[in-house]
Order: structure tokens, then C-alpha cells, then sequence
């Protein structure tokens, strides 16, 4: 009977555990990675991005994303949406189109692909004649045209992708009626370009390379009119008017050429070089584009001197008497002009530029032309990330403190509103406002709005002002010098440049019921700030602490520390700082924690920690951690003798180890030694192994490097020295597997200023195993982990029980071990490295609360492996709820940066500038949830009848393979 009741209750559990966890990945935030193609549909109003790892983007109005990836491991070379429908194609550098629909399914839409083709040429053809360079998506909106390497021009027709051979375009049929001498002199080439004539969709303008311009009857099957041009082709625009098409050229130049049926045309109406007669990069890209009143805008992009601006990348808009060469920090993608109007073709409203780190959007309709603000797609790596921090459940009044902060920040930006608004979103308002932070190697913390789908820039902290830097101060990237030439004005925030390294951000903390917010940098810096919403100037206090404490025969030939400004500055409304901790040696701040209601702030680094009171600015605990034997620590990441022999002792050491080890295991498998080099960041050189997966646990030598290193520290209300009376205190763990408790004596609150804050050591725990410690956390008579500071005080969370015992949970890299308090005796504890040779990255307290039952939740633990797993782990019982697979073990950077949110959600990098999501709650996910509707403006009249058919339709999407049932039911229903 006792077995049968152990079952039932597991199945129940079993189903508690479906209403608590659920794992997705849900959204990706920031900018694409390495993005290659652009794309863009005017009666969509959707913007299409396809990058180097063959993925596709499409963004419309905030919250409107949809992503798609290629089953190729190709990079995305062209997207083209069909006019007027909800299809686009895109084509890949392996020489293969794809077609992706959005279909609504239940009330929502999803990016689907529908078909693939790869253009076939005649038995034994070189491959460049299929070598597809340029495609048109034809009006009707059922045709494709591509040009190929070899000079031909195929019609495909779609969404079947069937070729249309009667209809292909030779290049003998181009040459019949071209003089000899123009042919004989100049082979053409590649086709490079593919314009339909505005006013009459049958006549197609077909750019070669090599300077000819053909313009091309589709129902008579013959050539027009030839422009015999001499300089080498990189794009054509056919005007509005139908009768004028400018060319650009590699010499910089751009020619005006008229349609007048006389053929052939052997000069331009007009050609000029807009930056001089010097040589000139190529004009990749010109636009011309009409204005109901006024003089036309003329926009390209390249053009510049070459031996003078040969390395910026510029976009030059001219209108009327206004030149502006935009110069831009990353290489050009593309570019396209968003117009007024129901049909998007009235005056240019704003000019859309990818770039290779950013997405630049220009206001044409205001003085000035300046930058609109994305409200998506922001480069989080303006300055590269070096961590980040969430914070969930913001007050409102810190809320709108931060946004008042932030806007005043974003006078610059245009007031316009986003003109890209295509789709519906149909998430629901974000239950809560939620944080994020990223710290910068520039020195900068970023305030991002995290609620929802879009990651929306809130506010930025500088603290590069409080130290003695290369900057300007006053610098500013929009100046420009009165009468230069070419008149080059800097847009995009892109840098990747640091004024100095040691500015980075390594560690952040904010208490959102305060207001208080402390930022630790790479040089052993920590400074405390406090939210203003007027402007001040103050002078920063600091404090020097030596954690080394006087002791002597110890040479730090690390980095010097930053100089701090002695005069007052001028700090903006926002977080402003007040208090500066200064480390010796300064190394690498490891860990940080901040009490608001004690007014106290705890650091740690590779040396040691302490306790610094910031309401009196004094410090009032230092405890050095060092190990004597650990020259690599003392001697700081910049030595290159001692700690590099050292580090490589120990590397040879471990793959010994190794080696003994997978001969046990399996004896016909040699040793795959691999080398790494983690640069100067003293925190990351624990991570070197050589051997993935360790499948026993190995006790670490108490000489191994950085053993002394501070992981994690963790204020707690609790029971240090008897069960009958708590005090504050603070727990400190190390990477050599010891965990330090003090006492902390708080003076009443009517004498906090007067009395000085003291601390006593109470407890020390040293693992068997010295595996680091990763994390503290301790649990009240409930066994619930205790509240944030100041959360019971706001009433935000019920007062921990203080009546029962408490207990410590202790998270190393191998295990989770339970201790009663105060006694400090093991209770309970669950292997992770003995089950499947996993170590603990990351950890982290949330809320998981139940999809069926409103009232229902479970505090729990989320652990993030090296292997790239999580695992829900239930508290206090610390027993395994469930886990799963999420990042790829090889991606060192992406566990490294993981952060968990309170509620079951967690962020990781998976490129430099993208945040992937992801929920492990089954109530709370953001998630995107948008429709998009085929436009319901009627098409332009189709002369496709007069294609000739000799297949019935939608015979075949993929060359040499049947079409799946799915696929030709869809393209049957669109044909029809």
C-alpha cells in the first residue's frame, strides 16, 4: 500500500510540475548579428533583414517580430518581398531561393517557408551561367526575374518556381542589335542589375557590369533601346516619370540617361562626380525620388575620394541647396526611402540604412535631418558588454525617474514617430516593469526596458566623467566643421573603441525601493550612486582599502588604478555618484552586494573583500583571502614570468589528469588537448578546461591558482551565534571552496550616523572538495529564501519566519549543500558533477507560479551547467524538479553571461549583440504574438496570361524533388 501511495503522489507531482515549468525560447533581442541583406515591403510596412548564418528577420511595429532559418548554413544575400502579398523570397550565397509566407494560424501569424529552387542550366554549362547576381520580383507578382553571372536572364514564375524557358533572356539576344566594336571591345558580363519601368511593368531595364544598360519588351521577347555605357555598373533607378534612369559607376560617378527609343544611346544625357575629378570609391547604390513640390532628393551611397575618405562609410543626401555626406561607424548594407501616401508615393518621409553594426533611421522631413530613435533593433554592443544585471518588478515612481532621466538624454532624435507599422500586436501589456542592465567596457551601464518584446533603450549612466580619461567631456559625434568637404556628418552609436579598459563594467547592483545603485569596474573601482532628478556638481569621496593588509614581499604588476578627479563635476538628473571604493591592488571586482536598508555595500576580487558603510563613507571590515602560494593573484593578470609558468604548470597538471582519466573510460581515445587564452580578466582564468566533461570529482590542490578569488556575497537576517536571537551578517564565498560568516553590530537608527557599523568573524566552512562557490543563499523557518531589502518594509513580500530554524544553502560548481544555522551542520545535499559531470555556471532564486491555479507558486532554484542545461531544483527540499537543454556547450560566452529574471525567465548572448530570452515558467513568457494581413489594395493589372504554360501549376517548388501535400495546397490556394 506504501508503494501505491508514493505513486499516485508522484503523479500528481508530476502534473504540479506541467502548471509550474515549461521551457521555450522566446524571443531574441538587440541587433542581428553579421546581417547581409535588406529588404523591404511599402504595403506591409514590414522591414526584412537576413544575415551571414542564414537567418531572416522581420520587424513592423514594436512587438511585431518574426524569425525564420534557413536549413542551409548559407549566408543571406538578397530578400525581395512580392508586391502586395505576404510571400518573400530570399536568395542565399549557395545559389539557392527560398519562399517564406506568413500564414495566421489560431490568430496569429508565422513565418513559414513554403518552397526552395535552385535555377538548372543546360547539360554541361559552366556554373556561372546559373550563378544567380540580381532579381526582380515582378509587380504582377508572379514572376521572379534573375540575372546570373553568365549575362542571361531567367523567368521563373512563383510561387511554384517554375522556369519559364520561352521567356529567358540570352545574351546573344541582348548583343544581336549592339554595334561590333562595343561588343568586341567590352564583354559584358555579369548582370547587375534588374529595374522594372514604373509605368509600365512589361519593359525591364537589365544593368551589366561591365556598363551596358538593355531596356527589355517581356511580351514582345526583344530589346528597346541599348545604352552603350563605358564606365563600370553598380546600380540603376528608374525615375518616377518612366522616360529617365540614372546609373551609378566604380569611378564615382553617376550618368542621366533618356528613354527615347532611338537605339542605340552611346552617351549619357549628363554625367557627374559628385566629391571632384580626383579618383573616387564606386557609387554602390543611387536613389532619386520626387517631391510634389520642390526639387528631388539625390541619394547613394560611396562616392568618396579615394585617396583621401577611402575608409568612410557615407550615405550623401542632396536636396535643393542641402548636401550631407552621413558617415557612418560600420560598413553599408543597404539602404531604402520610406514615402508619404496610401501607396507610398508621395515625398520621402525617411531614409532606412543597415549598416553593419546598426540599424540608422534618418528623418528627411524635418530641419536637419535627424536620427529617429529605434524602437528595436538597438545595438547593445555600442561598446562591448562585459555583464549585465535584471531587475523585476520596478516601482513605478524609480520607473518614471529613470524614463525623465532618459529622455532628456534623447533631445537630438527626431520627434517623428517610428515609420515602419506594419502588422498588429496582439501580446498582451506586460504584467510588470522590468530592468535590464548591461555594463560596458566603455564604462557605461545601460537602462533597458525588458518588459515586454522589445528591448527599448531607457537611460545611459556614464562614469568614464568621474575619472581623469583621454575623452572629451565634451565630444560629440553630431559636430561638424563649418565648410568641410565633403560635408560628413557622424550618425549611429556604434563604438567599438574604449578610452581605456580598465573603465569596464564588471559588476552591478540596483536596489530598486532606493534608488541606490552600485557599478564595479575592471581596475577594483565601486562606486555608489543615488538617483537625482535635478543636475549637480559634487566631488566623488573615495576610500582606498588594501585588502592585501600591509603584508610584505608582495609585488601587484597588474594595472594601475584610474585617477580620480579632484575637482567637482558636473554630474546630469539620473544616478549620480557620491562614494567611491578604491581596491589595492586593483584588480578585477568579482562580486558585489548592496544592502539599502543597512546602507552597506560588500566587494570582493581576487584579494579579498569588505564592507564599506555608505551612509558614514567609511569602511568597516577588510579580509584578505589570498593564498601565499598564489603568485598569479598577487602578481596581478599583466605578469608575463611567474604566473604564466604557473598557469601552465597547472594546465599540464590537469591534462594529465585527464588523460589517466579517459583511459579509464576508454582506453582507444587519445587526449584533444586545446589551449585558451582568456586575456586580462583574472575571473575567467578559473574557466580553463581542458577536459569538457569530468565525470569525477577531483579535490582541488589549496595552492591552485586564484583559490582566494571572491565568487559571491550575500547579506542575511539570521542566526549566527544561537537560535534565539538574529543578527545582520554577511557570507562571503570563495574559489577555493570556503565560505566566511561575520557578524554585523548595526547601532540603533536614531544614532546610525554617530555610531560606527562593526563586524566580527562568526563561521567558516571549507568544502571537502574546494569547489568554488557560485552561490549563498540563506532560507527562513518556511524554508523560503529571505526577502530583498526594504521589499517587507514596501510591502511587497510577507516577513520572513523568524521563528523556526533557518538554513544555509551553499551552491558550488559540483554540489548544492544544505546547513542548519546556527550550528553550521550539514543537513542535506544534491550532486551535480557525480550524475553527469556537469559544473554550476550560474544560479539563481525565482518565482515559478502555476498556469492553472492564480493563487499557486513555488519558490525554486535555477541552475545554469557549463554544459549549457539548466535545472529547477525545489526548495528547501533541494530536490531535482526538472531540467533541459538550452545553450550549446561550446558557447563559453553565452553561459558566461546568462542572467536569471525573479519570475523564471533568463537572458543569454548569442552573438556580441543579441540577447536570446527564454521562460522556464509556464504562466510568465514574452513571447511575440502579431498578425499580419495580405495588404487589401487591389494588384496592378497582371499581364501574366500572356506567359505561355506548358506545366500545370505548382508541379514542382524544389528542383528534382516532389513538392510535400502542405506545400502544393498552399501554392494551389494562392494561384487561385
Amino acid at each position: 500500500m506504501k508503494r501505491f501511495r508514493r505513486h499516485g503522489h508522484d503523479s500528481q507531482r508530476d502534473k504540479l510540475k506541467q502548471e509550474l515549468y515549461q521551457f521555450n525560447k522566446t524571443v531574441e533581442h538587440g541587433f542581428p548579428h553579421q546581417p547581409s541583406a535588406l529588404g523591404f515591403s511599402p504595403s506591409l510596412e514590414l522591414l526584412a533583414i537576413g544575415t551571414r548564418s542564414g537567418a531572416i528577420k522581420l520587424y513592423g511595429a514594436p512587438g511585431v517580430e518574426f524569425m525564420g532559418l534557413h536549413d542551409e548554413n548559407a549566408a543571406v544575400t538578397q530578400v525581395h518581398f512580392l508586391p502586395h502579398q505576404v510571400e518573400l523570397v530570399t536568395l542565399l550565397d549557395d545559389n539557392s531561393l527560398h519562399m517564406w509566407t506568413l500564414r495566421a494560424h489560431k490568430g496569429v501569424s508565422e513565418l513559414l517557408e513554403i518552397g526552395r529552387f535552385t535555377l538548372t542550366g543546360p547539360p554541361g554549362a559552366i556554373p556561372s551561367v546559373t550563378r544567380v547576381t540580381a532579381v526582380l520580383a515582378h509587380s504582377s507578382g508572379e514572376l521572379l526575374l534573375l540575372g546570373t553571372e553568365g549575362g542571361h536572364v531567367f523567368v521563373v514564375e512563383v510561387p511554384g518556381f517554375r522556369e519559364l524557358e520561352e521567356n529567358n533572356i540570352s545574351v546573344e539576344d541582348v548583343q544581336s542589335r549592339i554595334p561590333e566594336e562595343y561588343v568586341g571591345r567590352r564583354n559584358l558580363e555579369c548582370v547587375e542589375a534588374l529595374q522594372e519601368n514604373p509605368l509600365n511593368p512589361r519593359q525591364v531595364l537589365i544593368g551589366y557590369s561591365r556598363g551596358l544598360m538593355v531596356l527589355w519588351d517581356l511580351d514582345r521577347r526583344c530589346a528597346i533601346q541599348h545604352f552603350l555605357g563605358t564606365q563600370q555598373l553598380e546600380s540603376v533607378c528608374w525615375m518616377e516619370d518612366g522616360g529617365n534612369i540614372l546609373s551609378s559607376h566604380s569611378d564615382g560617378s553617376y550618368c542621366h540617361w533618356t528613354v527615347t527609343g532611338k537605339d542605340p544611346q552611346t552617351e549619357p544625357e549628363k554625367q557627374e562626380t559628385p566629391y571632384g575629378s580626383f579618383p573616387c570609391k564606386a557609387i554602390s547604390k543611387i536613389l532619386q525620388i520626387s517631391t510634389r513640390q520642390g526639387p528631388p532628393f539625390l541619394i547613394f551611397s560611396g562616392g568618396m575620394p579615394r585617396a583621401s575618405y577611402g575608409d568612410r562609410h557615407c550615405i550623401s543626401v542632396i536636396h535643393s541647396k542641402t548636401h550631407v555626406a552621413l558617415d557612418f561607424t560600420s560598413r553599408i548594407i543597404d539602404f531604402f526611402v520610406i514615402r508619404d501616401g496610401e501607396r507610398h508615393r508621395g515625398d520621402p518621409n525617411a531614409l532606412v540604412v543597415l549598416v553593419e553594426e546598426e540599424l540608422v533611421v534618418v528623418d528627411l522631413q524635418t530641419e536637419g535631418w535627424p536620427v529617429i530613435q529605434t524602437p528595436y533593433l538597438v545595438p547593445l554592443h555600442c561598446s562591448a558588454i562585459t555583464c549585465s544585471h535584471h531587475v523585476s518588478s520596478i516601482p513605478l515612481k524609480l520607473w518614471e525617474r529613470i524614463q525623465a532621466a532618459g529622455k532628456l538624454q534623447n533631445l537630438h532624435y527626431s520627434r517623428k514617430p517610428w515609420p515602419i507599422n506594419g502588422g498588429q500586436n496582439l501580446a498582451p501589456d506586460p504584467p510588470q516593469r522590468d530592468l535590464l542592465l548591461t555594463g560596458h567596457e566603455d564604462g557605461t551601464v545601460r537602462f533597458w526596458d525588458a518588459s515586454g518584446v522589445c528591448l527599448y533603450p531607457m537611460y545611459k549612466l556614464s562614469t568614464a566623467m568621474v575619472f581623469h580619461t583621454d575623452a572629451d567631456p565634451n565630444d560629440n559625434m553630431n559636430q561638424s566643421t563649418e565648410g568641410e568637404w565633403p560635408p560628413f556628418r557622424k550618425v549611429g552609436c556604434f563604438d567599438p573603441y574604449s578610452d581605456d579598459p580598465r573603465l569596464g563594467i564588471q559588476k552591478i547592483h540596483l536596489c530598486k525601493y532606493s534608488g541606490y545603485l552600485t557599478v564595479a569596474g575592471t581596475a577594483g573601482q565601486i562606486l555608489i550612486l543615488e538617483i537625482n532628478d535635478e543636475a549637480a556638481e559634487q566631488t566623488v569621496e573615495a576610500t582606498v582599502v588594501d585588502l592585501l593588509q600591509g603584508q610584505e614581499g608582495f609585488r601587484w604588476k597588474g594595472q594601475a588604478r584610474l585617477d580620480l578627479r579632484e575637482d567637482p563635476v558636473t554630474f546630469p538628473s539620473g544616478f549620480q555618484p557620491f562614494a567611491l571604493v578604491q581596491c589595492q591592488p586593483p584588480a578585477v571586482v568579482t562580486a558585489i552586494a548592496l544592502h539599502s536598508e543597512w546602507k552597506l555595500v560588500a566587494f570582493g576580487t581576487s584579494h579579498g573583500f569588505g564592507v564599506y558603510d555608505y551612509q558614514q563613507k567609511n569602511n568597516i571590515l577588510v579580509r584578505c583571502t589570498l593564498n601565499p602560494n598564489d603568485q598569479v593573484a598577487l602578481e596581478g593578470p599583466l605578469s608575463r614570468v611567474k604566473s604564466i609558468k604557473k598557469s601552465l604548470r597547472q594546465s599540464f597538471r590537469r591534462i594529465r589528469r585527464s588523460r589517466v582519466s579517459m583511459r579509464k573510460h576508454n582506453p582507444n581515445n587519445a587526449a584533444k588537448v586545446v589551449f585558451y587564452f582568456f586575456g586580462h580578466k583574472a575571473e575567467t582564468l578559473h574557466d580553463m578546461e581542458l577536459a569538457p566533461v569530468q565525470r569525477k570529482i577531483e579535490a582541488r590542490s589549496a595552492d591552485d591558482s586564484f583559490t582566494g578569488l571572491v565568487r559571491t556575497l550575500y547579506f542575511a537576517d539570521t542566526f549566527l551565534s544561537d537560535s534565539s536571537q538574529s543578527t545582520p551578517s554577511l557570507w562571503a564565498g570563495t574559489n577555493g571552496g570556503a565560505v566566511f560568516a561575520y557578524m554585523l553590530r548595526l547601532p540603533p537608527v536614531e544614532r546610525r550616523m554617530d555610531n560606527k557599523v562593526t563586524a566580527h568573524a562568526a563561521k567558516e566552512i571549507q568544502l571537502m572538495h574546494r569547489a568554488p562557490v557560485v552561490g549563498l543563499v540563506v532560507l527562513d523557518g518556511r524554508g523560503a529564501p529571505l526577502p530583498e531589502p526594504l521589499e517587507v518594509a514596501h510591502d511587497l513580500a510577507r516577513s520572513p519566519d523568524m521563528q523556526g530554524s533557518h538554513q544555509l544553502l551553499v551552491i558550488s560548481e559540483e554540489q548544492l549543500k544544505l546547513f542548519n544555522l546556527p550550528k553550521v551542520s550539514s543537513k542535506a545535499k544534491l550532486k551535480l558533477t557525480a550524475l553527469d559531470g556537469s559544473r554550476v555556471r550560474r544560479v539563481g532564486v525565482a518565482w515559478f507560479g502555476s498556469s492553472r491555479v492564480e493563487d499557486y507558486g513555488e519558490s525554486s532554484l535555477v541552475v545554469l551547467t557549463n554544459q549549457g542545461e539548466l535545472h529547477v531544483v525545489s526548495l528547501p527540499s533541494i530536490k531535482l524538479q526538472v531540467h533541459y537543454p538550452c545553450i550549446r556547450r561550446e558557447d563559453v560566452s553565452g553561459i558566461a553571461s546568462c542572467v536569471f529574471t525573479k519570475h523564471g525567465q533568463g537572458l543569454y548572448l548569442i552573438s556580441p549583440s543579441e540577447f536570446e530570452r527564454f521562460s522556464l515558467s509556464a504562466r510568465w513568457v514574452v513571447e511575440p504574438r502579431c498578425l499580419v494581413e495580405a495588404p487589401s489594395e487591389t494588384r496592378p493589372t497582371s499581364h501574366s496570361s500572356q506567359v505561355h504554360r506548358d506545366q500545370p501549376d505548382g508541379q514542382k517548388c524544389i528542383v528534382g524533388k516532389e513538392c510535400s501535400f502542405a506545400c502544393l495546397a498552399h501554392v494551389q490556394t494562392l494561384l487561385e
